[in-house]
């Protein structure tokens, strides 16, 4: 039709095509994500991405083939196929074991009407040692200067044996068979050249969002982080009815330590205390967040946690601080925190109210002698 009306070649319409056929997984897979990101369903994105892949994929390909299954031009979308393996191979990193191929195969030669052939076998088996070469490929070139001469490379000289598959199975001329392989050869290149410039804007704002909610100094998430993270919890928990509390410390007399030894041992105060209370995070439970939300002030959130569960981590970091000795150059600073802890509560309207009784606790600490804890 589009060569008929509009006088496009099909080759300018494939590109278009395949270009399209991208661009809608990448929407799909970006709304799955932000789906399971708003709902807190704890799938890592690499997971949701490798089964996104496989079925969008899988999906496309046995669509396209159920339009041409038993005619003479069943070639024809060959090289659509291919790019979706690749994309999934290479690009996506998808890893299948030896023995996965086979059910995949058999499935699609059934469901191609292609067990009798015997060229079938062979574009199956190279098919399958394509899937693992590029995978091999990935691993080995991705990070160097010239991974695009292997990724062409490989695609180049496995296109064109899956091509002579197809041109023994359907008598095709060999104009035929150049004309596909060429073509085949530039869509791998501009799959390359699109999911590169993709690649590397998401990572460019990976880094912006990073470095926009990360703490320079002590590595933390910091304020606006928590003003994100307590919003969404506050409105979850109050809507399921879930424990949320909070811990809020501060590093008692931190003015008296820039002042007598300095802003750069003050800094690596500030380092080692949040160091520490990481440390003390992980070795408990990976799900409680952690922040810099102010110059020594810290917080911590607890999601699903009552005041009285809090106690053993609260005191673990408590401890674990009040217990330290900062080393800078050849003095040893002597630290101490002041802490304060709360639990959401219905009468909350907002994560305001529920920070400022925190604070409260906090201000009660340090109000009656500091280097204690104040929880309600």
């Amino acid at each position: 039709m589009t060569w008929s009306y509009w006088r496009v070649p099909p080759f300018i319409t494939s590109i278009f095509f395949i270009l399209g056929v991208l661009t809608l997984y990448w929407v799909l897979y970006n709304w799955i994500v932000s789906v399971f990101h708003a709902h807190h369903i704890k799938v890592a994105d690499d997971v949701i991405n490798s089964w996104h892949g496989v079925l969008y994929m899988l999906v496309f390909v046995f669509s396209m083939q159920s339009l041409i299954i038993g005619q003479s031009d069943g070639w024809q979308f060959m090289n659509f196929q291919m790019i979706a393996m690749i994309f999934c191979a290479y690009f996506l990193n998808i890893h299948l074991p030896y023995y996965a191929f086979f059910p995949v195969v058999l499935i699609f030669m059934v469901f191609n009407q292609s067990l009798g052939y015997w060229e079938s076998w062979g574009q199956a088996i190279t098919m399958a040692v394509f899937f693992w070469t590029l995978n091999r490929s990935r691993h080995r070139y991705r990070n160097q200067k010239y991974a695009w001469v292997y990724y062409m490379g490989t695609g180049i000289g496995f296109g064109g044996l899956l091509w002579m598959w197809m041109k023994f199975k359907f008598s095709l001329p060999w104009s035929t068979y150049f004309q596909e392989w060429i073509y085949l050869t530039i869509f791998e290149a501009l799959l390359y050249v699109y999911v590169t410039m993709l690649t590397n804007d998401s990572e460019l704002k990976l880094r912006l969002a990073q470095f926009a909610n990360h703490d320079a100094l002590t590595k933390t998430q910091n304020y606006a982080a928590y003003s994100d993270e307590i919003d969404l919890l506050f409105a979850d928990s109050h809507k399921n009815h879930l424990n949320l509390s909070m811990m809020m410390f501060d590093i008692d007399h931190f003015k008296h330590v820039n002042d007598t030894y300095g802003h750069l041992a003050g800094d690596r105060v500030l380092q080692q205390v949040a160091m520490i209370t990481q440390t003390v995070i992980d070795e408990n439970d990976d799900q409680v967040k952690f922040y810099r939300t102010g110059g020594e002030e810290f917080n911590v959130i607890f999601p699903g946690y009552d005041v009285e569960s809090t106690a053993s981590i609260v005191r673990q970091i408590f401890t674990a601080i009040n217990h330290l000795d900062v080393k800078y150059e050849d003095q040893q600073i002597p630290i101490s925190i002041s802490v304060g802890v709360s639990g959401m509560v219905v009468a909350d309207g907002g994560p305001a109210d529920f920070y400022n009784r925190v604070d409260q606790n906090l201000y009660h600490s340090k109000r009656n002698g500091r280097m204690r804890i104040t929880a309600n």
